[in-house]
């Protein structure tokens, strides 16, 4: 199994940058394919984007497309979030999970969770 353990969150303006970080321990981080999910207060929760487990094919929201990138490096046991030209509507509790399956379903299944960390954008 792997715990992902997110970092990287804050207050940003409007029009700003972050790059959110997962490091997920375990030794078969490889064999786990990753997603970034946001919850907003009063929302359901969303994947904003996932990754196969090479790296080699990506998801994203339409919400967030052409804004945020994600990306990992598996021999650092980690996946990243860049998030560009941030919008006030961004603003929620991004989590880290982990999906082990041998087919890729971006937006559901997974099996792995961390216990979040809070995206704030200021107008």
């Amino acid at each position: 199994q792997v715990l992902p353990v997110e970092s990287g969150g804050g207050l940003v303006q409007a029009g700003g940058s972050l790059r959110l970080s997962c490091a997920a321990s375990g030794r078969t981080f490889s064999s786990y394919a990753m997603g970034w999910f946001r919850q907003a207060q009063g929302k359901e929760r969303e994947c904003v984007a996932a990754i196969t487990r090479s790296g080699g094919s990506t998801y994203y929201a339409d919400s967030v497309k052409g804004r945020f990138t994600i990306s990992r490096d598996n021999a650092k046991n980690a996946v990243y979030l860049q998030m560009n030209s941030l919008k006030p509507e961004d603003t929620a509790v991004y989590y880290c999970a982990a999906q082990y399956s041998s087919t890729w379903y971006p937006t559901s299944g997974y099996d792995y969770w961390g216990q979040g960390t809070q995206v704030t954008v200021s107008s």
